[in-house]
């Protein structure tokens, strides 16, 4: 059994590409995430359970790195800005194609003795030093062909293979001429500098993982966003004409009816819990009461009229974290 072997399966199953590197090489993501906590302490515990990623796992040898493109599919018009790609085009829903070939891979794998450890490592760093791409200012792994619009799959593995040469990290060559489209095009100011992140500022960790409403002048910066964010990506001149929109994404068509304002709003616990939780899941099962405020703040953030009634009818809800976001919208529109 050879390297090459796996590569050769990897490019057959439809992946971009693929490396192998050790696994004992990721001690700079701590040194990183010690670097994020230090300039925003307010975002501490949101970064302690990355640390993990770096730590070696037990048993572990290699990292087999692979690249896969998501912007060949279609985005529905009625969820541009509100939804975001990668999230509209999981590759981790168990329907798609990307899921069952990753499965195939998995079983190759299996077929050839290696042992696959269900630990995680931190992706992007990992094509990094694969050589897989380069990362622009947004903290996004880039490819030449496919922009940012790339998703990284990786396998920890028990065995030892032939290694490809391990990279330094490198920086897009637009992000070396001095480009900051990203960082000052982010509607919460949560990039202050090159790969740097305020996590707790972040549109997608608020949108996704949030256990509160924000403030009012974050939820006004929001703007529209309901599920994650393609700002600083889709601003990148690295990403120009990068997304190619030629194919329809399973079931997503069937899918889409879900995701409106009005429909997330007005949802019921049985819709979320059987629809929309399990194929957007980082709220959680007791989340849509997020989903509510963010469609909510979405609805007041496009300013349309029609939504007036909405808002204010929500301002007697029985969530007070959906009340609130419609009392501020309310304020914010002059609705009386």
């Amino acid at each position: 059994m050879s390297t090459s072997e796996i590569k050769h399966k990897a490019l057959q199953l439809g992946y971009l590409a693929c490396r192998v590197i050790p696994a004992n090489i990721f001690d700079e993501f701590s040194q990183r995430l010690d670097e994020r906590v230090e300039l925003f302490p307010e975002s501490k515990e949101l970064y302690k359970p990355l640390y993990s990623l770096a730590r070696s796992q037990e048993g572990a040898q290699s990292v087999i790195v692979c690249t896969k493109r998501y912007n060949k599919y279609k985005t529905p018009d009625n969820l541009s800005g509100l939804i975001g790609k990668s999230y509209l085009f999981d590759a981790r829903v168990d329907y798609s194609p990307e899921h069952r070939e990753r499965a195939e891979f998995d079983a190759f794998l299996k077929t050839l003795g290696i042992g696959i450890l269900k630990g995680q490592i931190p992706a992007r760093m990992a094509a990094s030093k694969a050589g897989l791409g380069k990362f622009g200012r947004n903290n996004f792994i880039y490819d030449a062909n496919h922009g940012s619009y790339i998703s990284v799959e990786s396998w920890v593995i028990d065995m030892k293979l032939e290694y490809d040469s391990v990279e330094e990290a490198a920086y897009l060559d637009t992000c070396n001429d001095g480009c900051n489209r990203c960082i000052n095009s982010c509607p919460t100011n949560a990039m202050p500098g090159s790969l740097s992140m305020d996590r707790g500022r972040c549109v997608n960790q608020l949108t996704t993982w949030a256990r509160d409403i924000p403030d009012e002048d974050t939820m006004e910066q929001l703007g529209q966003w309901i599920y994650g964010c393609d700002v600083c990506q889709d601003v990148c001149p690295a990403n120009k004409y990068k997304f190619t929109e030629t194919e329809e994404f399973p079931l997503l068509a069937e899918f889409v009816e879900h995701l409106s304002q009005e429909r997330l709003l007005e949802m019921d616990e049985d819709t979320y819990v059987n629809i929309i939780n399990p194929r957007f899941w980082y709220a959680g099962e007791d989340g849509a009461w997020l989903w509510r405020c963010n469609a909510l703040r979405s609805m007041i953030n496009s300013g349309d009229e029609k939504y007036h009634g909405l808002i204010k009818q929500c301002c007697a809800h029985e969530d007070e974290r959906v009340k609130k976001t419609a009392q501020w919208g309310c304020r914010v529109l002059g609705i009386v």
